[in-house]
């Protein structure tokens, strides 16, 4: 049983400039409990692949299983998996978002951001909705902050609101798009000690992230995506010591270095 397993998943943009292929067959399993980060260059296609597991991005052609289900089944552009439109969407909210930019609504405060989405889309009681709230921020450093609008919050504790928003719809998969990437340096560790406690505790993560020293310390297993593929699977020992392909090689040491 995987979280997550797409089979050749391709994507092209169509623009007036011609045409751009950023998912090209794109295949890759997520174990329950598993923390796999996807690193590469820009343009790699990274970010597209993962906005493609919760159709911010439709595919072209492939499948995306979510939670051992078929949801997508992509041919020519056409979903072939005859699902009601309420299931289809319960199934994607098992699947929780952090972005590069924290999207908080700024005329709310903290923890009426985190609070949100239970009430609105899981239909969660006010009362049961803001003791998860509180208990979140909670987890996350910020229990001070519950009534602090995004403003006034630095970077890396609205990054934070951010995931415990994501956590309170309660997913059993967390995806994190370059989390880190907004951030002044200083603030970068307490996002990834957040996101490191997340992966000590169990939770299912799969990471886009240019932060290798997390990658190589909390990964399960480093995917290598260039130009719209994936090169290389490999565990944080051989692909940061010893990698298998060249591509991945010349990434390595121009990142390291």
């Amino acid at each position: 049983m995987s979280m997550i397993n797409t089979v050749a998943v391709n994507k092209t943009f169509h623009g007036a400039r011609g045409d751009l292929h950023v998912l090209k067959d794109v295949s890759l399993e997520v174990q329950p409990q598993e923390v796999v980060c996807i690193i590469g260059p820009s343009g790699a296609g990274k970010s597209t692949y993962l906005r493609s597991l919760n159709r911010l991005e439709e595919i072209d052609s492939g499948q995306i299983y979510i939670d051992d289900k078929l949801l997508f089944d992509y041919e020519n552009g056409i979903n072939k998996v005859k699902m009601p439109l309420h299931e289809r969407n319960m199934a994607l909210l098992e699947v929780g978002m952090v972005f590069q930019r924290f999207n908080l609504f700024p005329h709310k405060t903290a923890l009426e951001n985190v609070m949100l989405s239970p009430v609105h889309v899981r239909k969660i009681a006010k009362e049961e909705a803001k003791e998860k709230a509180l208990a979140l921020l909670e987890r996350v450093g910020l229990a001070d902050k519950i009534d602090v609008y995004p403003s006034q919050l630095s970077g890396g504790q609205q990054q934070r609101v951010a995931i415990a928003r994501a956590l309170a719809m309660e997913p059993k998969i967390m995806l994190f798009d370059e989390p880190t990437s907004a951030l002044d340096p200083e603030l970068v560790g307490e996002v990834l000690a957040v996101m490191k406690s997340l992966a000590q505790l169990g939770m299912t993560m799969l990471v886009v992230t240019h932060e290798m020293s997390f990658a190589r310390e909390v990964a399960d297993k480093v995917v290598f995506m260039f130009e719209g593929s994936v090169l290389e699977i490999n565990t944080p020992a051989t692909m940061f010591s010893n990698p298998n392909n060249e591509r991945t090689r010349q990434f390595l040491q121009s990142v390291l270095s």
